[in-house]
């Protein structure tokens, strides 16, 4: 399932997500870059970013990981949480569900940490054509479902309580098996550089 415009991340147009815009301008200059060289480095367009910061667009799951990694920060941040939210325990009542790019996820672990700890809904079709690519390591654990996960040239069908563990410069792709899609524990590290990049990019193809 390919994204609209050029851009393989975001999702469609007139979706807002109000509690990410007034965040991401505010972080982009934090970290002294322009709208330009933000934009570049996330792989986007200058506009398609603009729109990002302006709340006319709503970004996936996989941005905001690009942007927290490119801003130096933690996805957290990115979504507003303070440092003073920061604490050990995380009750079930407080994870509130966030949908970006098709997929639904709950903060499974403290904000503001060095890892990002996420339960992750991902549905039938959503975003299966997309290839990750970043600095870093995953870790992911099936709850329910079946996945469908790509790494480099190998292709893997998990079950529940498979779980796998990898270095995020392989390229990957994660995809719901059945119509039911898939839940997922997900835990990956946050690189506190402003270098640090996410290369996004449907493929040709669907997943095989």
């Amino acid at each position: 399932m390919n994204a609209p415009e050029t851009d393989p991340a975001g999702g469609p147009d007139g979706e807002v997500l109000p509690v990410v815009a007034p965040h991401l301008r505010e972080l982009r200059r934090r970290a002294s870059l322009t709208l330009e060289a933000a934009a570049r480095t996330a792989g986007l367009s200058p506009a398609h970013l603009s729109r990002l910061e302006t709340g006319q667009r709503q970004p996936s799951l996989p941005m905001l990981l690009a942007l927290a990694r490119i801003y130096g920060t933690t996805v957290s941040e990115v979504l507003g949480e303070t440092s003073a939210d920061r604490d050990a325990i995380v009750r079930a009542a407080d994870m509130e569900p966030t949908a970006a790019g098709g997929w639904t996820y709950w903060q499974a672990g403290a904000p503001g940490r060095g890892m990002q700890a996420l339960r992750v809904h991902v549905p039938h079709g959503a975003q299966g054509d997309i290839v990750r690519v970043h600095p870093g390591e995953e870790w992911l654990y099936v709850l329910s479902g079946r996945l469908r996960l790509r790494l480099g040239d190998s292709a893997h069908l998990l079950a529940a309580g498979d779980s796998a563990h990898f270095d995020s410069l392989t390229p990957h792709r994660i995809a719901a098996q059945d119509p039911a899609g898939v839940e997922l524990l997900f835990v990956h590290t946050l690189l506190q550089s402003p270098t640090a990049t996410l290369c996004l990019g449907p493929t040709t193809g669907g997943m095989p």
